[in-house]
């Protein structure tokens, strides 16, 4: 099972920007999904969980301003980050609960995506 995120990059302050994350591989459903990051304090900070069913949650720092979405049928998260802050520029992690075909369950991390906000 992999995980794939994509979609960061330099925004201007109060822009918008798109991260996607796709699961491929040995894959029989996906539960729970969540995004990351770590910021150059090297915290890890968990932003926003969607579940297989459509329910959302997210951290006081990014809430109002980012939505977590996914696509079932494309194994597909997406973070739509939109009026950006310079506290918003980190490594962006996205982390999916995967149920194999043999029925083992874990959770996967992908490789991360570096978002920067200008000033």
């Amino acid at each position: 099972v992999q995980l794939q995120a994509s979609g960061g990059g330099l925004v201007q302050v109060g822009g918008s920007l798109r991260l996607s994350c796709t699961a491929s591989g040995n894959i029989a459903s996906i539960d729970d999904m969540a995004w990351e990051r770590q910021g150059p304090d090297n915290k890890r900070e968990l932003l926003a969980t969607i579940t297989s069913g459509g329910e959302t949650d997210y951290a006081d720092s990014v809430k109002g301003r980012f939505t977590i979405s996914r696509d079932n049928a494309k194994n597909t998260m997406y973070l739509q980050m939109n009026n950006v802050k310079p506290e918003d520029t980190a490594v962006y992690y996205c982390k999916a609960d995967i149920v194999n075909h043999l029925s083992v369950g874990m959770y996967y991390w992908g490789e991360g995506t570096q978002v920067t906000v200008s000033s």
